[in-house]
């Protein structure tokens, strides 16, 4: 009873200093007078008092040595901050979705799958920030609040960069015919570079974070440039594999021509590509090699220009001459798929008058191109026959000097019987 009694002298002593401090704020009295009106009445008036200091205490500064203005601020900038770039990301998504789909630009279709990955714990972490921006907070808080905000947002940049990878790949992909080698090079290099990122986040992280990563990533240069030397040829050839497959000098079904070898690409494969040639064998070339050859490629022929000479000999008449390239361009515009360039006398020869011709074959397709060939220079023997034209070919003429007969050894310069 005693004890009761000096406890209740002890709170009373302790609530009426605080009552005198609190009278000079009014706003205080009220909110403690009508909140006292609802407690129960078995709560003393010495009890009241003291649960409204310990509020006090709380809301004047007791978290931090910040007041609750301070505070309030602070959660009101959390709070528009989440709610801001929530808004932002919602109307910008789908502005871009609208231009994506009236102007059918692709990029703007990865950005919107780049924003979509965005992560609610981003906006909070940004909100967090700007919070604390606010807030004189002691340093070992704010280094939490520090290092969780860098955490989170170069998480948040690698999400954003990993995604942007994968969808400009499949993007690509999708406007390709489908090819197991093409796919599986492809995803090698959606690995690759998604790796590269991630690494690269992890580092940044570190660095910002106060570690020193020098030490690291001079490991990681010896480690990766002693796996590279290991690994050298089998490296080479799979980044020229991705550089055909994505420069594409060459596809599936292109004839090509390097240096004496020719035939028909039938696979590209990681380390290799496989030709198949005229005479029917498979020609491999290891594609490190290919890249390096001079690669000729005739799939891709618009149309063929074909140049081709001939003579006629010396005994033909000028007024034959002069009417040889004019038959030449009336039997090739006589072709349907050919056009004319020119035909001209060009040269004298040791044997022959020589005349160039060039016309062009308005399709790719060797076969039609050696019909056509074939009746044009079947036509040009018809009528240089018919013109009494001679075609020439190599001929040489032997003087004999000397008298007939009585040729030996002594006598050389007799003309032998």
């Amino acid at each position: 009873m005693i004890q009761h009694v000096g406890r209740q002298a002890k709170q009373q002593e302790a609530c009426d200093k605080s009552a005198l401090r609190h009278h000079t704020v009014e706003g205080w009295s009220v909110v403690k007078a009508r909140a006292v009106s609802t407690l129960p009445s078995q709560f003393s008036k010495y009890g009241e008092w003291c649960m409204w200091e310990s509020l006090e205490q709380t809301f004047d500064g007791a978290i931090y040595d910040v007041s609750a203005t301070s505070w309030l601020i602070a959660a009101i900038a959390l709070v528009v901050t989440v709610f801001g770039l929530g808004l932002i990301k919602r109307l910008l998504v789908g502005r871009l979705e609208q231009l994506s789909d009236r102007r059918m630009f692709s990029a703007l279709s990865v950005v919107v799958k780049m924003l979509e990955k965005t992560t609610f714990v981003f906006y909070v972490a940004v909100g967090l920030h700007a919070a604390v921006l606010s807030l004189d907070l002691p340093e070992r808080f704010e280094r939490m609040v520090e290092v969780a905000v860098i955490v989170t947002v170069f998480f948040q940049l690698g999400r954003w960069a990993s995604e942007g990878i994968s969808q400009t790949i499949q993007r690509y992909r999708a406007t390709e015919d489908e090819d197991p080698a093409e796919s599986t090079a492809l995803a090698a290099l959606q690995f690759m570079a998604r790796f590269l990122v991630w690494v690269g986040v992890l580092l940044l992280v570190l660095d910002n974070l106060g570690f020193d990563i020098t030490a690291l990533v001079a490991s990681l240069g010896i480690g990766g440039v002693a796996v590279a030397l290991a690994v050298q040829n089998i490296l080479g050839d799979l980044f020229a594999s991705l550089s055909i497959i994505v420069d594409k000098p060459f596809v599936i079904g292109d004839f090509i021509i390097v240096g004496d070898f020719m035939g028909t690409v039938e696979k590209i494969g990681l380390k290799t590509t496989r030709v198949r040639s005229l005479g029917g064998e498979q020609l491999i070339f290891s594609n490190t090699d290919l890249l390096k050859s001079r690669v000729r490629n005739y799939k891709r022929m618009e149309e063929r220009r074909v140049v081709f000479e001939f003579g006629v000999v010396y005994q033909t008449a000028t007024r034959q001459i002069e009417r040889i390239p004019q038959m030449v361009r009336e039997i090739i515009e006589g072709e349907e798929q050919t056009r004319f360039d020119r035909a001209h006398f060009k040269a004298f020869g040791e044997s022959a008058f020589q005349f160039e011709v060039v016309y062009y074959v308005l399709s790719p397709d060797y076969n039609v191109y050696m019909d056509i060939h074939e009746r044009i220079i079947l036509e040009m023997l018809r009528g240089f026959r018919s013109e009494e034209i001679q075609f020439a070919y190599p001929t040489r003429t032997v003087h004999l000097e000397g008298k007939l007969g009585g040729a030996t050894s002594a006598n050389p310069t007799a003309v032998p019987a």
